[in-house]
């Protein structure tokens, strides 16, 4: 059987919010894509909110730099994807109707295979965006099983593990990875992000493209630490620097992912899941909500 051999790429870079740096986020983010694409990538990975930046101050100016999904961003990662003949995440501020979604867009050779909404908000962004209402797609495609995730969400291990049990042979991360309790790096220069994603990755058996924004903006500090996992959750590439802009890489075998969490003749992790005891963990039984 032939093996699925991909190039992927997380692309680092320091997008700014306001509306007379939009249209230089986006081409600053095509820049990259061609740069990872011309280094043989075909899974190319961008953070978070990419083409808008980050820290708005108030709801109606996340409306002025918001699209919708058939507006300029998807446009020109499209024409971008079907010219190279690439897979392409990256993260946009979406409008739906008066709705503001935290989104991530999956776009191929054939054009916009899906999208994912942000499920858990981080701070601020609770005043301005809606809670994501799509579930934990995964997504078929030419080159394996793709799920998404951004940001907060990794630090919620049923997220991953959603996706890994729908079959997913990647996920691909988008990330506005900002402040956590400090220390914000340990002495390999690695932020618990990193570490989260590592493993989120060793407990599902499956390689994780983490993208990380990097800068700072209107007072917050992002910290870089991009990073691709293999299905062991050791990092398969170099992990970023905090800061700068920059792009990991790393070759995966997605065929590898579907074999990756039988460990041994005894060990299988979907199997050795005890499911029937599981139900505690959702909060409730019976329509009963367990007092924290």
């Amino acid at each position: 059987m032939s093996t699925s051999a991909i190039t992927a790429a997380a692309v680092q870079c320091d997008p700014q919010v306001g509306l007379e740096n939009k249209d230089k986020n986006l081409d600053r983010t095509l820049e990259l894509i061609t740069e990872a694409a011309d280094q043989g990538a075909n899974l190319v990975v961008l953070p978070e909110l990419v083409n808008t930046g980050y820290s708005f101050d108030t709801r109606e100016e996340a409306y002025a730099h918001a699209e919708e999904l058939t507006g300029p961003t998807v446009q020109a990662w499209t024409e971008l994807a079907r010219s190279r003949g690439i897979h392409l995440v990256g993260g946009i501020t979406e409008l739906d109707g008066v709705r503001l979604f935290d989104t991530a867009v999956l776009i191929g050779p054939d054009g916009l295979i899906g999208h994912y909404r942000k499920t858990h908000l981080w701070h601020r962004e609770k005043l301005v965006f809606t809670p994501g209402d799509l579930g934990f797609p995964v997504f078929e495609t030419r080159i394996g099983r793709i799920g998404l995730l951004i940001c907060w969400d990794i630090w919620f291990p049923e997220v991953a593990r959603l996706l890994a049990v729908q079959g997913a042979d990647v996920i691909c991360s988008v990330n506005n990875w900002v402040w956590t309790p400090p220390p914000l790096f340990d002495d390999a220069g690695r932020c618990m992000a990193a570490y989260l994603t590592m493993t989120a990755s060793h407990v599902n058996g499956v390689p994780i493209v983490a993208a990380n924004r990097a800068g700072e903006e209107r007072g917050a500090k992002f910290l870089g630490c991009s990073l691709i996992t293999g299905t062991n959750g050791w990092p398969a590439s170099e992990v970023a620097a905090s800061e700068g802009d920059t792009i990991v890489y790393s070759g995966l075998d997605l065929m590898a992912t579907r074999s990756a969490a039988i460990w041994n003749e005894l060990n299988d992790l979907p199997r050795d899941r005890r499911t029937d005891l599981y139900d505690p963990l959702l909060g409730y039984r019976g329509g009963q909500a367990y007092p924290r």
